[in-house]
C-alpha cells in the first residue's frame, strides 16, 4: 500500500482540527508535519504525541510556512492541506501555486471536517476578521437566554502558549494565565455569565459541552468556517469594507452558505456600502435573510479624550491579518474631539514594532498584540513609552487587567445594535424549527 505523505498548512486552529478528524487515525496517509503562519512563536514546536495518537508516538514538527518549498523536497510531500483562514483568493491560489509549482497536490476540506453534536448548535461566523462577530456572537447568547435556554459558547480553538485537549472558562480566574489573544475571545462571555469551552481536540469538547448545555453557540475565529455542523449558520459581513465577501477565503464560504446574514457597521459605513453587500448576497445566497445592523460604541470617559492627544489601542488581529487600518478607537477619538491622535511608531519595541512594520497599512493606532509573555511585556513598554495625555483601549479585553497602563485611559466598547428586534426575531423563529428545548 502506497502511503501518502501529507503537510499541512496552518495557523494553530484549523490545522489541528483538520489533522484530529481526517488524518489521525488514517494508516493510508503520513502527517509528516504542520507549517505554521499568521501566529507568533507557533513554528519549531511539536504537536504532542498524546494528541497526535498511536500512529504518532513523537508527535508531528510544525514549520514556518516561509520554508514550504524546501520541506516539500525534503519531507517528500506527496499532498499540502491548506487549513487556515482569512486570506484573499489571491494569497490562497498564490499558496497554491507555491505548492503545485514544487510537483506536490493541494486540498481544502470543507463540511467533512464538520463534527456534529447531539444539541442544536448556532454558528456565527463573519466574512473577515474584524467584522464583528464577537459582538454578534454576544448578541445571540443574549436571545437564547431571554428565551429560557441554557447555551453555553464553543470557542475557535487557540492554543498559543500550549496544546490543551480540552478547557473550560466561567470564572474570571480561569483567564488568569493566558494570552491577550485568547482573553479578548473567552472575557466578554465569563463576565456575563456564559460558560466557554475551548481546546485542539473539538470531538472532546462538544461531548463535554453538550452535557451542560441546552444549545451551542459556535464561535468562529478569523472567518473560518465553523468546526461543528449548524443548525442556524449566522455570518456577518462588514459593512466597512463591500466586496470582502466575495474575495477571501473561507468567508465567502460563510456568506454563501449562512441563513442569516448580518451587515454591521452600517452607522459608519459608506452610504451605498450595504447595499452592495445585499445584492452580492441575492446572487450568491438568495435564501439567506439579510439585516442591517450598527456597531454602537460606548465610551468609559469621553473627557479624558477631548482636546487630548491620545494613543489609540485596537484588537490586534482585526489590524494585523484582518487588515483593518483602525477600528473603534479611532472612531471614538475623532467622535469626542480628539487634538490629536498619536504615531505609536516612533515609541514601539520589538515585536511590537516589527508588527507596526510589517502591517503598513495600519493608521495611527497600536495593535493589542499579546500572544506570549514577552510580547504582552513589550506591548506594555510600548504603551508606557508613549508621548501622549490619553489611552483610548478599544479592545475586546480591559488590557488594564492585564498590563499596567502609566498614564490616564479610558475604555471603549462596542455592541451590536437590533433596535427593531428584527435579527433577534428571525433567531427565535429558526429556534421553533430547531429541536431545542430548555
Amino acid at each position: 500500500m502506497s502511503i501518502k505523505r501529507v503537510l499541512i498548512l496552518g495557523a494553530a486552529g484549523r490545522d489541528f482540527h483538520n489533522f484530529n478528524v481526517i488524518y489521525r487515525s488514517d494508516p493510508e496517509h503520513l502527517v509528516v508535519g504542520f507549517t505554521a503562519a499568521q501566529i507568533p512563536n507557533i513554528a519549531f514546536r511539536v504537536y504532542p504525541a498524546e494528541l497526535a495518537g498511536p500512529l504518532y508516538p513523537k508527535g508531528i514538527p510544525i514549520f514556518p510556512e516561509s520554508d514550504l518549498e524546501r520541506l516539500i523536497g525534503e519531507l517528500d510531500v506527496d499532498l499540502c492541506v491548506l487549513s487556515y483562514s482569512d486570506l484573499s483568493n489571491q494569497e490562497a491560489m498564490e499558496i497554491a501555486s507555491r505548492v503545485l509549482s514544487c510537483g506536490a497536490d493541494f486540498e481544502l476540506f470543507g463540511k467533512r471536517t464538520m463534527l456534529r453534536s447531539r444539541k442544536p448548535v448556532v454558528a456565527v461566523c463573519a466574512v473577515r476578521t474584524g467584522a464583528g462577530k464577537s459582538q454578534t456572537t454576544r448578541y445571540v447568547v443574549d436571545v437564547l437566554k431571554s428565551s429560557r435556554l441554557n447555551p453555553v459558547v464553543i470557542r475557535h480553538p487557540m492554543p498559543y502558549r500550549d496544546f490543551r485537549a480540552v478547557q473550560r472558562f466561567s470564572a474570571p480566574g480561569d483567564l488568569d494565565s493566558l494570552s491577550i489573544e485568547e482573553r479578548e475571545e473567552y472575557e466578554p462571555h465569563v463576565m456575563r455569565g456564559t460558560p466557554v469551552y475551548s481546546g485542539v481536540d473539538l470531538e472532546r469538547v462538544i461531548r463535554e459541552a453538550e452535557d451542560e448545555a441546552d444549545i451551542i453557540v459556535w464561535d468562529g475565529g478569523n472567518n473560518d468556517i465553523p468546526f461543528v455542523r449548524p443548525d442556524l449558520w449566522i455570518t456577518v459581513a462588514d459593512a466597512m469594507r463591500p466586496g470582502h465577501e466575495l474575495a477571501y477565503y473561507p468567508g465567502s464560504v460563510n456568506f454563501r452558505c449562512a441563513d442569516i446574514i448580518v451587515i454591521n457597521k452600517v452607522n459608519t459605513a459608506p452610504e451605498n456600502a450595504a447595499a452592495s453587500i445585499e445584492s452580492n448576497a441575492a446572487k450568491l445566497n438568495p435564501r439567506a435573510v439579510v439585516f442591517r445592523a450598527a456597531s454602537a460604541i460606548r465610551i468609559e470617559n469621553p473627557d479624558l479624550i477631548k482636546g487630548r492627544r491620545v494613543l489609540v489601542i485596537e484588537d490586534g488581529p482585526t489590524l494585523t491579518h484582518g487588515g483593518m487600518p483602525s477600528g473603534a478607537g479611532r472612531i471614538a477619538a475623532e467622535t469626542c474631539g480628539a487634538s490629536e491622535i498619536v504615531d505609536p511608531r516612533p515609541f514601539a519595541l520589538g515585536s511590537i514594532r516589527e508588527a507596526l512594520e510589517r502591517y503598513s497599512h495600519i493608521r495611527d493606532a497600536l495593535p493589542a498584540l499579546g500572544y506570549y509573555p514577552e510580547q504582552m511585556k513589550e506591548l506594555e513598554e510600548s504603551i508606557n513609552r508613549c508621548d501622549c495625555d490619553t489611552v483610548v483601549i478599544a479592545t475586546p479585553v480591559d488590557l488594564r487587567r492585564v498590563i499596567n497602563i502609566n498614564k490616564p485611559s479610558t475604555y471603549v466598547r462596542y455592541d451590536l445594535l437590533d433596535p427593531e428586534q428584527m435579527l433577534a426575531d428571525a433567531i427565535r423563529k429558526h429556534l421553533n424549527h430547531m429541536a431545542v428545548s430548555a
